[in-house]
């Protein structure tokens, strides 16, 4: 047997034997006996490097070593589930579902694990790149770090398809997580707080051997390409268990939601016998055609609902309420506890959101409060215990000052939050939006993060955003834990930032009201933002989904001069304050006013493309048919029920070919 045949055998002998221990859990050999058959391929290896296989077994034990993890688009978005946190909230998600689809609806349940997201890729069979959930619309590039992972297929087996993405999470097992700990105290270390943090942080560990000693493993649940071999989530599962997909088997198709509930019940009572945590139940509908149908919101699919199990609730001391000062001049009162332990983690603080909560719950210093985790992740004071009351506490008086610069707060009619309103002159303010304005969805300056724009601040090197870019590198040397290399990374970073397109620069100005998305639809709509800066809130408000609060807070954002001023220094500086020449070539208004649902399988454009192509043109993409849909833009295996719906509303029926003439 030549060398190259012994490494390709002794390769897969080994994928085989990790999958049977890690996967299967039935183990043909011993430990050592596969520990000796690694060694022997890792020497074959390195005297043998014109072999080397990026999908090695031998790649299992980490080493390589990663200093900046690139930003990678998603090919298909990660979305974010809905939740419901009860029997009635599931009931009318159910309703909504049948009115919409007028059939018979299987939903799939599968428990909610709590760990890091994650999207991994396969071309051909074997593992080209994983990336983190990130923002939903790009992750970090972790490839090195999750190939350690030994429940993540190198190679797949079977029928799969020639490139696709799987997503799953990543967990922490408590035993792993717990003998972690044990080995931290024993060495005098402070020990991890929870094991969902654990996991996620550990996908950001610069050297992947030591990634490779964390006992981390990887739960599969999601199957998405442009063709798939599947009709539906249930036998997608199954499909990715045969590839070689560690999916757990807790899943189960259920025919209506009281057998979901039942499933739910059932799971909340035992959920503690699972390996891993697991807060709640993903449901979603089986059938992918009905899927289709159902479509998105803006933020999640109408087609799968998180079913979050109760918060766990504790009691504790509430020593004192604090005011903290937001990015936009916000208050948020917090309430300083007793430290308890909540759902795995130390609580010490709590929001209490605004004046009206305090004084609806009557919540006052020194009271026992009931404390749990909304959502398992923000604490929330939820009530008093009266009976532990002393009669002589004094009612809790709503702050009239900032606790940051003294300026009296101010409340505007109809609104839950009072206001500081020293835009310029107050310290948090400047920093929150200075560091909103370096944040990854913004500028994503790297090199530069938060506690650093504080520094930068409190050393009176900048006083607003476009400070930063007339920082040098001598400037910044003296600040605390700035050296040579660091120093120089952060003025290429911004250096860079130059680069970023238009929308981003906009959401990055820190306007209210004005997140992602609706920048987006101000940079499209006015294309530079000397239009935008002089459009009046009449005009704004005709913009589509652009309503009054919007309109009001971006006209009175550009009716400041200081504001003016420092978007005409950015401008001076050179960021893309206008939609670039060469986007705007490929624009125009041609499907203006036009509603467009897109379904099915297309042969020479992917759905995104399509979807681009709607929206360069004008026109405006929904995920679901209704009154309003001008054109349902047909593909290959397009579900039945969403063409009789088009039928039945007389929506104009178009090929792919038809619409690519639309648009010539």
């Amino acid at each position: 047997m030549s060398t190259e045949e012994k490494i390709k055998q002794l390769r897969e002998e080994l994928h085989r034997h990790n999958y049977l221990y890690y996967i299967e859990d039935k183990p043909e050999i011993s430990d050592y006996d596969f520990d000796m058959m690694l060694k022997e391929l890792q020497e074959l290896e390195e005297t043998n490097p014109e072999f080397d296989d990026p999908n090695s077994p031998t790649r299992r034990v980490g080493g390589a070593v990663t200093k900046n993890f690139e930003t990678v688009v998603h090919d298909y978005r990660m979305y974010s589930l809905s939740n419901s946190y009860s029997k009635e909230e599931l009931e009318d998600w159910e309703k909504r579902i049948e009115k919409s689809i007028g059939g018979k609806v299987q939903y799939v349940c599968e428990l909610k694990y709590d760990g890091a997201s994650i999207s991994l890729t396969y071309e051909n069979g074997k593992l080209k790149r994983a990336v983190t959930r990130g923002d939903g619309f790009q992750g970090d590039d972790v490839t090195n770090n999750v190939k350690t992972i030994r429940s993540i297929p190198l190679k797949l087996k079977g029928d799969f398809p020639e490139k696709f993405d799987i997503r799953g999470e990543i967990v922490l097992p408590y035993e792993g997580f717990a003998k972690m700990n044990a080995e931290r105290v024993e060495t005098g270390e402070e020990p991890y707080a929870n094991p969902r943090n654990t996991a996620s942080g550990s996908l950001k560990l610069q050297d992947s051997a030591e990634v490779a000693k964390r006992p981390l493993d990887c739960l599969l649940y999601s199957l998405v390409a442009e063709k798939l071999p599947v009709k539906s989530q249930f036998e997608g599962l199954e499909k990715a268990r045969d590839w070689g997909f560690k999916v757990p088997p807790e899943a189960e198709l259920k025919n209506s939601i009281s057998e979901v509930l039942d499933y739910v019940n059932y799971w909340d009572k035992h959920r503690h016998d699972l390996p891993y945590e697991t807060d709640g139940v993903v449901v979603k509908v089986n059938s992918f055609d009905q899927q289709d149908e159902l479509g998105y919101t803006a933020k999640s699919p109408r087609w799968a609902m998180a079913y979050k199990f109760k918060a766990e609730q504790e009691s504790t001391k509430l020593n004192k309420i604090t005011y903290q000062v937001g990015r936009t001049g916000a208050i948020t009162p917090v309430a300083n506890l007793e430290p308890v332990q909540l759902a795995g983690t130390t609580v010490k603080r709590a929001s209490l959101h605004n004046a009206d909560q305090i004084e609806k719950l009557d919540v006052r210093e020194g009271d026992t409060v009931f404390v749990e985790k909304g959502g398992e992740i923000i604490p929330k004071i939820v009530g008093v215990d009266f009976t532990k009351r002393d009669p002589e506490t004094p009612e809790t008086k709503y702050a009239e000052n900032c606790p940051e610069c003294e300026s009296e707060l101010i409340r505007k009619e109809g609104e839950a939050q009072h206001y500081c309103p020293n835009y310029n002159g107050c310290p948090p303010q400047i920093i929150g939006r200075i560091q909103h304005f370096i944040s990854r969805k913004a500028m994503d300056i790297e090199g530069l993060g938060g506690e650093t724009v504080a520094l930068l601040v409190n050393a009176d090197l900048i006083t607003n955003y476009a400070d930063l870019y007339i920082l040098k590198k001598k400037d910044i040397l003296p600040l605390e834990r700035m050296a040579e290399k660091s120093a120089e990374n952060l003025i290429n970073g911004i250096e860079k930032s130059k680069e970023i397109p238009f929308e981003r620069v906009l959401f990055a100005l820190g306007i209210r009201y004005v997140g992602e998305t609706v920048a987006k639809k101000l940079a499209k709509h006015y294309k530079n933002i000397d239009a935008l800066a002089s459009a009046s809130t009449e005009d704004l408000t005709a913009v589509d989904e652009i309503g009054e609060r919007i309109a009001e807070s971006v006209t009175d954002f550009f009716a400041s001069e200081e504001n003016r001023r420092i978007v005409q220094r950015l401008k001076d500086y050179g960021l893309q304050l206008e939609i670039a020449a060469k986007e705007l070539e490929n624009q125009s208004d041609k499907l203006e006013g036009n509603t467009f649902v897109i379904s099915g399988v297309f042969e020479k454009v992917s759905r995104n493309e399509l979807k681009k192509m709607i929206e360069d043109n004008g026109g405006k993409v929904s995920g679901s048919i209704s009154g309003k849909t001008d054109y349902l833009v047909a593909g290959e295996n397009m579900g039945p029920s969403k063409l009789a719906k088009a039928e039945k509303l007389g929506t104009k029926i178009v090929s792919e070919e038809e619409f690519l003439k639309m648009i010539e």
